[in-house]
């Protein structure tokens, strides 16, 4: 795609957004080919979305880094979107449903980043080991997805990522200082809607350690000439499979040892 055919793709995308509109998928000539082009799409659609008065863009979420989200999707990799500093919450808060399309909520681990992930001068690979010193804090946090497509199952992954991969909002619980926190390969997060569970997971499901999909992602934008900054927020994965909400519905998340959140539907 040259450079006038990624504008034109972000900004079907923007436009959709802001008018909070269901489309089919995008027209052949604006379909990103790949992933690549792909994350090409979502930084125009970032632009303009600030642009707009949307939001800006104040961290990441990351898609697919546990094995049931993968099955649900059927996606093998993770994929990445963006965090808006308007739809960034805390604690508990209550969401208008009809600012959705089709919404659902995740389970996740979220992390702050207290200083600048920035590539290494060699060019080795971030790693678990090599991210963690970054983190300041964690969150136990309530993922809210919006399905903005008539059928996303016929929708393509480099499509699905060029909007965001499906970021919506974000509710993070009080901050644990990341070196108070838990064994994050055995922690157990837990869902209720309306005060029955309805999953359950451990973050070390996330690629085996949520570190790791922290690493990834500074993979990938490394490979884009982009990095990790100090104050960003970092979605680190589900723990369980999306559940889509109705109006009403009350949902509560705790991960063991971090915190938990809270959003009602309404």
């Amino acid at each position: 795609m040259n450079q006038e055919e990624l504008k034109q793709s972000a900004g079907i995308l923007a436009l959709t957004r802001v008018r909070n509109q269901v489309i089919d998928g995008l027209p052949d000539e604006y379909r990103p080919t790949d992933e690549a082009e792909a994350y090409q799409v979502q930084e125009q659609l970032h632009e303009l979305l600030n642009e707009a008065g949307y939001g800006k863009r104040v961290g990441y979420k990351i898609g697919c880094t546990t094995p049931v989200m993968q099955e649900f999707l059927g996606i093998n990799n993770p994929c990445a979107g963006a965090i808006y500093n308007t739809s960034t919450n805390y604690i508990a808060v209550t969401a208008q449903i009809d600012n959705f399309s089709h919404p659902g909520v995740e389970c996740e681990i979220a992390a702050f980043i207290g200083d600048d992930l920035l590539p290494a001068a060699d060019g080795s690979p971030f790693t678990r080991e090599s991210v963690a010193p970054a983190v300041q804090a964690l969150f136990g946090a309530i993922e809210i997805i919006d399905d903005r497509w008539t059928d996303y199952k016929k929708v393509d992954t480099p499509t699905l990522i060029a909007d965001d991969f499906f970021a919506s909002g974000i509710v993070l619980s009080q901050p644990k200082p990341a070196n108070e926190a838990p064994d994050l390969t055995t922690a157990r997060g837990h869902m209720t809607i309306n005060g029955k569970q309805v999953g359950e997971g451990t973050t070390g499901d996330i690629l085996g350690h949520p570190y790791e999909a922290l690493a990834w992602l500074a993979n990938s934008l490394a490979e884009r000439g982009k990095h990790l900054r100090s104050g960003e927020i970092v979605m680190l994965g589900s723990v369980v499979e999306t559940q889509w909400v109705q109006r009403e519905d009350e949902v509560a998340v705790d991960i063991d040892g971090v915190g938990g959140a809270l959003v009602k539907f309404v």
